[in-house]
Protein backbone atom coordinates (compact mmCIF):
# COMPACT_ATOMS: atom_id res chain seq x y z
CA UNK A 1 0.00 0.00 0.00
CA UNK A 2 1.11 3.58 0.06
CA UNK A 3 2.09 6.35 1.99
CA UNK A 4 -0.05 9.42 1.38
CA UNK A 5 0.29 13.14 2.55
CA UNK A 6 -3.10 14.87 1.94
CA UNK A 7 -2.51 18.44 2.38
CA UNK A 8 -5.96 20.07 3.12
CA UNK A 9 -8.92 19.71 5.56
CA UNK A 10 -12.18 20.39 3.14
CA UNK A 11 -14.48 17.49 1.35
CA UNK A 12 -12.42 16.14 -1.24
CA UNK A 13 -9.11 15.66 1.51
CA UNK A 14 -12.13 13.89 3.71
CA UNK A 15 -13.39 11.95 0.73
CA UNK A 16 -10.03 10.76 -0.54
CA UNK A 17 -8.96 10.32 2.97
CA UNK A 18 -11.78 7.87 3.70
CA UNK A 19 -10.79 5.69 0.85
CA UNK A 20 -7.43 5.66 1.47
CA UNK A 21 -7.47 4.36 4.97
CA UNK A 22 -10.35 2.19 4.01
CA UNK A 23 -7.93 0.90 1.17
CA UNK A 24 -5.05 0.16 4.05
CA UNK A 25 -2.75 3.43 3.57
CA UNK A 26 -0.90 4.97 5.92
CA UNK A 27 -1.71 8.63 5.61
CA UNK A 28 -1.02 12.16 7.18
CA UNK A 29 -3.20 15.12 6.71
CA UNK A 30 -1.66 18.37 6.98
CA UNK A 31 -3.07 21.94 7.11
CA UNK A 32 -3.00 25.52 7.86
CA UNK A 33 -5.36 25.18 10.58
CA UNK A 34 -4.07 22.67 12.88
CA UNK A 35 -7.31 22.29 14.62
CA UNK A 36 -9.00 21.22 11.51
CA UNK A 37 -6.10 18.95 10.54
CA UNK A 38 -5.87 17.49 13.81
CA UNK A 39 -9.74 16.57 13.51
CA UNK A 40 -9.79 15.72 10.14
CA UNK A 41 -7.24 13.15 11.10
CA UNK A 42 -9.07 12.08 14.01
CA UNK A 43 -12.22 11.42 11.99
CA UNK A 44 -10.41 9.32 9.18
CA UNK A 45 -8.87 7.05 11.89
CA UNK A 46 -6.83 4.36 11.16
CA UNK A 47 -3.79 5.32 12.56
CA UNK A 48 -3.93 8.75 10.19
CA UNK A 49 -1.38 11.22 11.75
CA UNK A 50 -0.83 15.14 11.09
CA UNK A 51 2.14 16.88 10.35
CA UNK A 52 3.31 20.40 10.57
CA UNK A 53 2.44 22.77 8.03
CA UNK A 54 5.27 23.42 5.69
CA UNK A 55 7.62 20.47 6.80
CA UNK A 56 8.63 17.72 4.69
CA UNK A 57 5.19 15.30 4.07
CA UNK A 58 5.77 11.86 5.58
CA UNK A 59 4.00 10.68 2.59
CA UNK A 60 5.65 9.41 -0.75
CA UNK A 61 2.28 10.64 -2.38
CA UNK A 62 1.34 14.01 -1.85
CA UNK A 63 -1.83 14.63 -2.18
CA UNK A 64 -2.98 18.22 -2.80
CA UNK A 65 -6.73 18.95 -1.98
CA UNK A 66 -6.80 22.90 -2.11
CA UNK A 67 -8.43 24.99 -4.38
CA UNK A 68 -6.77 25.84 -7.93
CA UNK A 69 -5.48 29.67 -6.50
CA UNK A 70 -4.09 28.12 -3.80
CA UNK A 71 -1.95 25.13 -5.78
CA UNK A 72 0.94 26.94 -6.82
CA UNK A 73 1.47 29.21 -3.91
CA UNK A 74 1.71 26.00 -1.63
CA UNK A 75 3.92 24.22 -3.74
CA UNK A 76 6.24 26.95 -3.82
CA UNK A 77 6.17 27.77 -0.12
CA UNK A 78 6.90 24.26 1.07
CA UNK A 79 9.95 24.17 -1.79
CA UNK A 80 12.80 21.90 -0.95
CA UNK A 81 10.13 19.84 1.24
CA UNK A 82 8.49 18.24 -1.38
CA UNK A 83 11.83 16.80 -2.83
CA UNK A 84 11.61 13.47 -4.67
CA UNK A 85 7.82 13.42 -3.90
CA UNK A 86 4.95 12.82 -6.03
CA UNK A 87 2.33 15.41 -6.24
CA UNK A 88 -0.84 15.63 -7.14
CA UNK A 89 -3.63 18.26 -8.08
CA UNK A 90 -7.05 17.37 -8.14
CA UNK A 91 -8.13 20.93 -8.31
CA UNK A 92 -10.08 22.80 -11.54
CA UNK A 93 -9.32 26.35 -12.05
CA UNK A 94 -13.00 27.47 -13.28
CA UNK A 95 -13.34 30.98 -13.74
CA UNK A 96 -16.43 32.67 -11.88
CA UNK A 97 -19.42 31.85 -14.44
CA UNK A 98 -18.26 27.98 -13.89
CA UNK A 99 -18.31 28.59 -18.64
CA UNK A 100 -14.30 28.57 -18.75
CA UNK A 101 -10.81 28.09 -17.20
CA UNK A 102 -9.75 30.53 -15.18
CA UNK A 103 -6.20 30.35 -16.33
CA UNK A 104 -7.43 30.86 -19.95
CA UNK A 105 -4.20 30.08 -21.69
CA UNK A 106 -3.74 26.07 -22.98
CA UNK A 107 -2.01 25.39 -19.60
CA UNK A 108 -2.90 24.09 -16.15
CA UNK A 109 -2.82 24.21 -12.27
CA UNK A 110 -0.62 20.66 -12.26
CA UNK A 111 2.04 22.20 -15.27
CA UNK A 112 2.43 25.55 -13.25
CA UNK A 113 2.86 23.75 -9.84
CA UNK A 114 5.26 21.59 -11.84
CA UNK A 115 7.63 24.73 -12.77
CA UNK A 116 7.88 25.77 -9.15
CA UNK A 117 8.22 21.94 -7.91
CA UNK A 118 11.88 21.06 -6.29
CA UNK A 119 14.25 19.43 -8.83
CA UNK A 120 13.33 15.41 -8.88
CA UNK A 121 9.45 15.86 -7.94
CA UNK A 122 6.88 14.68 -10.30
CA UNK A 123 3.50 16.59 -10.38
CA UNK A 124 0.11 14.24 -11.78
CA UNK A 125 -3.68 15.41 -11.95
CA UNK A 126 -6.01 13.29 -11.05
CA UNK A 127 -9.30 13.22 -9.43
CA UNK A 128 -10.51 15.99 -10.88
CA UNK A 129 -13.75 15.02 -13.29
CA UNK A 130 -15.22 13.46 -10.20
CA UNK A 131 -17.55 15.14 -7.91
CA UNK A 132 -17.11 14.59 -4.02
CA UNK A 133 -20.31 12.38 -3.58
CA UNK A 134 -19.44 10.17 -6.69
CA UNK A 135 -16.30 9.90 -4.94
CA UNK A 136 -18.41 8.67 -1.41
CA UNK A 137 -20.64 6.37 -2.83
CA UNK A 138 -19.41 5.00 -6.37
CA UNK A 139 -16.26 3.97 -8.40
CA UNK A 140 -15.43 6.24 -10.80
CA UNK A 141 -12.60 5.99 -13.43
CA UNK A 142 -9.99 8.37 -12.31
CA UNK A 143 -7.89 10.01 -15.03
CA UNK A 144 -4.01 10.35 -14.67
CA UNK A 145 -1.93 12.81 -16.44
CA UNK A 146 2.28 12.76 -15.78
CA UNK A 147 4.96 12.92 -17.69
CA UNK A 148 6.55 10.54 -14.69
CA UNK A 149 5.50 6.96 -16.20
CA UNK A 150 6.75 5.69 -12.39
CA UNK A 151 5.00 8.07 -10.85
CA UNK A 152 1.97 8.00 -12.55
CA UNK A 153 2.44 3.96 -12.06
CA UNK A 154 2.40 4.73 -8.34
CA UNK A 155 -0.51 6.98 -8.87
CA UNK A 156 -1.84 4.31 -10.22
CA UNK A 157 -1.23 1.72 -7.65
CA UNK A 158 -2.68 4.29 -5.21
CA UNK A 159 -6.06 4.72 -7.15
CA UNK A 160 -6.61 0.82 -7.29
CA UNK A 161 -6.26 0.64 -3.36
CA UNK A 162 -9.17 2.84 -3.52
CA UNK A 163 -11.50 0.33 -5.34
CA UNK A 164 -11.23 2.68 -8.26
CA UNK A 165 -10.11 2.57 -11.98
CA UNK A 166 -6.92 4.43 -13.00
CA UNK A 167 -6.82 5.68 -16.66
CA UNK A 168 -4.04 7.08 -17.96
CA UNK A 169 -4.43 9.77 -20.68
CA UNK A 170 -0.59 10.55 -21.25
CA UNK A 171 1.56 13.46 -20.28
CA UNK A 172 0.98 16.42 -18.23
CA UNK A 173 0.45 18.36 -20.79
CA UNK A 174 -3.13 16.49 -20.85
CA UNK A 175 -3.90 18.26 -17.67
CA UNK A 176 -5.08 20.70 -19.68
CA UNK A 177 -7.70 18.79 -21.24
CA UNK A 178 -8.46 17.06 -18.08
CA UNK A 179 -9.36 20.28 -16.34
CA UNK A 180 -11.63 21.23 -19.40
CA UNK A 181 -13.10 17.73 -18.85
CA UNK A 182 -13.78 18.70 -14.95
CA UNK A 183 -15.59 21.78 -16.65
CA UNK A 184 -17.75 19.72 -18.88
CA UNK A 185 -18.76 17.64 -16.03
CA UNK A 186 -20.02 20.52 -13.99
CA UNK A 187 -21.89 21.48 -17.45
CA UNK A 188 -23.62 18.19 -17.72
CA UNK A 189 -24.73 18.42 -13.83
CA UNK A 190 -26.45 21.32 -14.53
CA UNK A 191 -28.00 20.74 -17.84
CA UNK A 192 -28.32 17.81 -20.14
CA UNK A 193 -28.24 15.69 -16.50
CA UNK A 194 -29.58 17.83 -14.28
CA UNK A 195 -27.74 16.36 -11.00
CA UNK A 196 -24.50 15.41 -9.61
CA UNK A 197 -24.36 11.57 -9.13
CA UNK A 198 -22.52 10.64 -11.78
CA UNK A 199 -18.53 10.42 -13.49
CA UNK A 200 -17.19 10.94 -16.70
CA UNK A 201 -15.49 7.02 -17.92
CA UNK A 202 -14.73 4.89 -20.43
CA UNK A 203 -16.71 2.47 -21.80
CA UNK A 204 -14.52 -0.45 -23.69
CA UNK A 205 -16.57 -2.63 -26.79
CA UNK A 206 -15.48 -5.75 -27.93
Amino acid sequence: MSRITIVGTGNMARAIGTLAVAGGNTVEVMGRDQTKADQLAKALGGGTTTGTWGAAPAGDIVILALLYAGVVPVVAEFGEALAGKVIVDISNPFNATFDGLAHGDQTSVAQEAAKVAPAGTAVVKAFNTIFRNVLENGRPDVFLAGDDAPAKARVATFVESLGLRPRDVGGLRMAHWLEGMGLVTVALANNGVGHWDFALGVSEFN
